[in-house]
C-alpha cells in the first residue's frame, strides 16, 4: 500500500521561511514524478512545483511562485522537499504532495492528506 505523509507545516510568520516534506512508503519515490499543490478552504487545488525522475533533474515551479519556492529530493531518505521562502498571507494553505504517473505529464497516483501552513503575524 502507498502512502505518502506530508509534514512541516506550521505557523509561520510573514517573510519567513519552511521546508515541507513529503514521505513515502510503499513506493521510491526516486522512480517516479512528483509535484505539490496547495489549496485554500472553499478554494481550488493550486499546483505548486514538480519534479522528475531520472539522472538530469528537471524542476517547474508555478510562475506565481518561482523566485520563492524550490522543490528538491531526496533519494536516500525518500523525500520530496518543498522549500518556502519569504512568505506571504496568501500563501496560507493545506500543502500536498502527490506521485505522478511517470509518462503522463500531469496525472498524479497518489496523494497525501495534506500538512497546512499558515502565514500571519
Amino acid at each position: 500500500q502507498v502512502q505518502l505523509v506530508e509534514s512541516g507545516g506550521r505557523l509561520v510568520q510573514p517573510g519567513g521561511s519552511l521546508t515541507l516534506s513529503c514521505t513515502a512508503s510503499g513506493r521510491t519515490l526516486s522512480n517516479y514524478p512528483m509535484a505539490w499543490f496547495r489549496q485554500t478552504p472553499g478554494g481550488e487545488r493550486e499546483f505548486v512545483a514538480r519534479i522528475n525522475t531520472g539522472r538530469v533533474i528537471i524542476t517547474s515551479v508555478a510562475d506565481s511562485l518561482k523566485g520563492r519556492f524550490a522543490i528538491s529530493r531526496d533519494n536516500a531518505q525518500n523525500t520530496v522537499s518543498l522549500r518556502m521562502n519569504s512568505l506571504r498571507p496568501e500563501d496560507t494553505a493545506v500543502y500536498f504532495c502527490a506521485l505522478g504517473i511517470p509518462g503522463t505529464g500531469d496525472q498524479y497516483e497518489y496523494w497525501g492528506r495534506g500538512t497546512q501552513v499558515t502565514v500571519s503575524s
